[in-house]
């Protein structure tokens, strides 16, 4: 995992509930938990610190990831405002990714491991994501998309009606303006 992505859990954990909080998070994971964003980490210490936060707050790992993607893109966003800028609504910034973000991702960030995406519009204000990742962080895509929908002033419903979690192939996040 590259450090950006635990760099966004430590930024959004330390905004919501200070500086002490974290510090107890680090200690409960039992991670050193100090990270550059070009680094690479192993992919466990995202859920050790998403499960040292879930368990102060009642949560599911999988709820504190989601919540870190959907808080954390209003910082990526602050970041890498060229990624955003092009477009002045969700689904032109989805369609993106994979042609654009994606590659620029890849540059910043050697070996950063980045999902693949399919996309398809079966219904009007329906965008499905074809998700297919070595990770398995649907969690995490789920959230940042909620916060591209933040981003772009837009109301949107995520679910994912296809799931590895669930025992399917890939996943398909699926977009529903509201």
């Amino acid at each position: 995992m590259k450090g950006i992505i635990l760099n966004l859990v430590e930024d959004v954990v330390r905004h919501e509930h200070g500086e002490v909080y974290w510090d107890e998070v680090v200690d409960a994971s039992g991670l050193a938990a100090s990270y550059t964003s070009l680094g690479t980490y192993p992919d466990h210490e995202v859920e050790t610190l998403a499960r040292a936060v879930a368990e102060r707050e009642g949560a599911t790992p999988a709820e504190v990831i989601r919540h870190v993607g959907h808080q954390g893109m209003a910082i990526l966003a602050e970041r890498y405002p060229g990624f955003f800028a092009p477009h002045t609504e969700l689904r032109t910034f989805l369609l993106s990714l994979n042609a654009v973000v994606h590659p620029e991702v890849r540059r910043l960030y050697p070996g950063a491991v980045i999902p693949e995406l399919e996309h398809s519009a079966p219904e009007p204000g329906v965008i499905e994501l074809g998700y297919t990742s070595a990770r398995g962080r649907c969690d995490l895509a789920e959230g940042l998309v909620l916060g591209a929908a933040d981003h772009y002033g837009e109301r949107v419903v995520v679910s994912q009606p296809v799931c590895v979690h669930r025992g399917d192939d890939h996943c398909v996040i699926r977009v529903e303006a509201v």
